[in-house]
């Protein structure tokens, strides 16, 4: 378990001497800031508009949890489909780049240890992003009266989904030594993941129901609306295992080559 942190301190090190974690926080801070005051801006005119027109039952009928908290958390869920590929474009990929890769498979270390202290180190990363993001529900909570169980619920989908979406980002990096091709791959996974439930309407009710399924977005919604499923859980839980397992395996095949 030490290795494991050293590696991890290590990730998250170089994470933060590059300009491209700055970059990524801001951005993320800067479109999550912009997204948050917006719905909170149309949240207050609805209500204004509902007000002066004595629509009462209207005005009942808005929460911050429906017009405010659950757009906003689907929002971030694309903004980290962009940012976490560039994230972990570098994690395999620019080792095999500098030459340090072979150096790293030769060390006492396990591949089980390589692949979990890459994965912790880009995971804390992301953590620190939504963990950032904190401060929208606080304002939230300090002017208004959100459903302290939705917006735990919500939040933890965020981030079950954006350790999906690191997992993935170490498999494909582990593939290539090419960052731009590792940082592209992962997101047309994540896309499709995403995407996977559009035509489940047009489908049979059979292959709608497993495209429905497959679909990162229909167990991140249920998550949103304050409901936690197991089969959410077993379904995320299943593709970080999957993803990690995979990368586990190409990690492991490089070190016999």
């Amino acid at each position: 378990m030490k290795y494991i942190w050293v590696l991890a301190k290590k990730e998250i090190h170089s994470l933060f001497v590059s300009p491209i974690a700055y970059v990524v926080l801001t951005g993320f801070l800067l479109l999550g800031g912009w997204l948050f005051f917006n719905l909170l801006f149309r949240f207050n005119y609805l209500l204004t508009l509902y007000t002066s027109f004595q629509n009462l039952g209207g005005a009942q009928g808005l929460n911050l949890n429906d017009f405010v908290i659950t757009p906003l958390l689907q929002n971030l869920t694309i903004i980290l489909l962009i940012m976490v590929p560039v994230i972990t474009m570098r994690t395999f990929a620019e080792e095999k780049k500098s030459g340090t890769y072979e150096l790293l498979l030769t060390s006492p270390l396990t591949v089980t240890q390589i692949v979990l202290g890459k994965f912790l180190g880009c995971l804390f990363f992301i953590f620190v992003m939504i963990l950032l993001t904190g401060i929208y529900p606080a304002i939230l909570l300090f002017y208004g009266n959100p459903e302290l169980g939705i917006l735990a619920s919500g939040y933890l989908g965020l981030f079950l989904l954006s350790v999906v979406f690191v997992s993935v980002g170490l498999l494909t990096s582990s593939l290539t030594e090419n960052q731009i091709v590792a940082a592209v791959s992962c997101f047309v996974i994540l896309l499709l993941l995403y995407v996977l439930s559009w035509p489940a309407e047009t489908t049979g009710s059979a292959s709608g129901s497993l495209l429905k399924y497959l679909s990162v977005v229909e167990h991140f919604s249920e998550m949103t609306k304050g409901l936690i499923d197991t089969k959410d859980l077993v379904y995320f839980l299943t593709l970080i295992f999957l993803s990690l397992f995979l990368t586990y395996r190409s990690v492991e095949a490089s070190r016999w080559k």
